[in-house]
């Protein structure tokens, strides 16, 4: 059953890009364009919420916590303010995740899947899908990774990025969509570590399929395996 994404968004242009990217996905929308009128409509039917913060009337910061209080469901925020004190408050009135404007529409697909899969308990479960491209196959049960028939000895954040990519196959991961899904947050995450392990994961699966090469380099945005 497609999951219900409640959009708050008070910019009608945006609203309307955000509802034909959301069903272009596979998702159910409902839009509502004021702060007052996303908690009228927010029920038992949104799975997750999309959160402006610049909103007519009350302001995004001041409904999240009510928001939470009559489904508690995910909420994304939604702004161009890259005030770090400022998500840092948002987190602490109950936000899940933030996102500044303007976004890539793939990561705010990424980020909406990863958020309705933790709730789902999906990341979870006792019998994880076993994850195959190409000839990486990826058991997330075990945190195992082989390539070519042979097995890969990585580390968690060698193994957690390259499951990043390979459920991403079909789209770029930019540096931002890694650093938040692979080091959630840690402020240790910048672009030299992120270039050191995306040369160990090349140089391993290089051993181990020295013919092919995987990840490429999308030149400031991000990574992604090649088709």
């Amino acid at each position: 059953m497609a999951k219900t994404i409640l959009i708050i968004e008070d910019d009608n242009e945006i609203n309307s890009m955000l509802r034909t990217l959301l069903r272009t996905n596979g998702f159910q929308t409902i839009s509502a364009f004021s702060g007052t009128e996303g908690v009228l409509v927010h029920g038992g039917n949104v799975d997750l919420i999309l959160l402006d913060l610049m909103l007519p009337g009350r302001s995004g910061e001041e409904i999240v916590g009510e928001l939470k209080k009559k489904k508690n469901v995910p909420i994304i925020v939604m702004s161009a303010i890259h005030d770090t004190s400022k998500k840092v408050d948002l987190f602490t009135l109950g936000a899940d995740d933030y996102i500044t404007k303007p976004f890539d529409n793939d990561e705010l697909i990424a980020r909406i899947t990863a958020r309705l899969r933790t709730v789902s308990g999906e990341a979870a479960k006792p019998a994880a899908m076993t994850l195959t491209y190409k000839s990486i196959t990826l058991d997330p049960d075990n945190f195992h990774a082989s390539c070519n028939g042979r097995d890969m000895d990585l580390s968690r954040h060698e193994y957690l990025l390259l499951q990043l990519l390979v459920r991403n196959h079909s789209r770029t991961c930019t540096k931002s969509m890694i650093y938040d899904t692979v080091w959630d947050y840690e402020n240790s995450a910048d672009d030299n570590t992120l270039n050191v392990h995306i040369s160990k994961l090349r140089k391993k699966l290089k051993e181990c399929d020295p013919d092919t090469d995987y990840i490429e380099t999308v030149w400031g945005i991000g990574y992604r395996l090649k088709k």
